[in-house]
């Protein structure tokens, strides 16, 4: 088996990490609105636009194979803390024939070292129901007294 290594994603990856958010959608939502190439170079700009979301990817050889975000969202400042900010865990996803031997796992860990890095004060996911089990390994816990959402659009 070829060494899988997860990393911060380069800009010249931004391509091939737009096709697996292509490839994710068609998977799991339906049809996209564009041609896989086309989003994936719209997809290349807007990454490199946003340097608020950090991108970690898993790589075989030249080949991407895996890619979690976290996007970083600054909050009010407190009495205790004036410089504040949390995360939110975006579009993971491993291809197919790579899911469960542990990358989507290293992808996480990478992404919640970020967040330690960062003194992010919590990191959220919004999860599938099928991935649930996974996010609660790597430390998350639901709390449904608190954590309420308004779903605006779709």
């Amino acid at each position: 088996m070829e060494h899988i290594e997860v990393r911060p994603a380069h800009p010249d990856e931004w391509g091939q990490v737009g096709g697996l958010r292509w490839d994710s959608l068609v998977e799991f939502a339906g049809e996209p609105d564009d041609p896989r190439e086309e989003f994936a170079a719209r997809f290349a700009s807007w990454a490199a636009a946003h340097g608020d979301h950090e991108c970690f990817v898993a790589v075989r050889g030249a080949e991407v194979i895996g890619m979690t975000w976290l996007a970083v969202i600054p909050r009010v400042p407190s009495a205790r803390r004036f410089e504040r900010a949390s995360g939110d865990v975006q579009c993971a996803y491993v291809v197919p024939g790579d899911r469960d031997g542990g990358v989507g796992g290293r992808l996480l860990d990478a992404i919640l070292a970020r967040a330690a890095t960062l003194e992010l004060e919590r990191v959220t996911v919004h999860s599938s129901p099928r991935a649930i089990p996974f996010y609660r390994r790597h430390g998350f816990t639901a709390d449904d007294d608190r954590l309420l959402h308004a779903v605006i659009s779709r």
